[in-house]
């Protein structure tokens, strides 16, 4: 099977179990936000503060921000996304690719069928998403240090 066919390429429960992990650091970021404006709005007028309460669209829209601003610097700095000439991508097709997630998540599922093991978001910006191994065409992979235990090499 070729890279093309999807040897290498991850498939929907590894992507899911990364889009859990995602979503709970979007959730932590958001809620951080969340605290760090009240916070500055007690500095600015602690006389008259009362907690914010955020409408359902201004909290949707700064959610989906929040995740597109997290899933592009994810997307163009770890490697596990990668161009489907294996390359990594750069930041404009990283922020694509984050949008489309964002607005589309339900286009994960689609890895489930494809031979090439590729969801709508892979299809539409051209990615695919890559197990560590594979990032770098295996060049890495089997370097001693991916494939020593630490406590054996204490042992020499």
């Amino acid at each position: 099977m070729s890279a093309q066919q999807g040897e290498g390429n991850a498939g929907l429960v590894t992507r899911l179990l990364a889009a859990a992990v995602d979503a709970i650091a979007v959730v932590i970021a958001t809620a951080g936000l969340y605290l760090g404006a009240t916070g500055i709005s007690f500095f600015w007028s602690p006389l008259r503060f009362q907690w914010p309460h955020p409408g359902p669209w201004t909290s949707t829209l700064t959610l989906m921000s929040v995740a597109a601003a997290y899933l592009t610097v994810a997307l163009a700095t770890t490697g596990r996304v990668l161009a489907r000439s294996r390359r990594r991508l750069g930041w404009l097709r990283a922020m694509l690719r984050a949008i489309t997630c964002v607005l589309v998540p339900i286009g994960l599922l689609w890895t489930a069928i494809s031979p090439a093991r590729r969801s709508w978001h892979d299809i539409l910006v051209g990615t695919v998403v890559v197990y560590d191994r594979y990032r770098d065409r295996g060049e890495h992979a089997m370097t001693p240090e991916r494939t020593t235990f630490p406590m054996r090499d204490r042992s020499r």
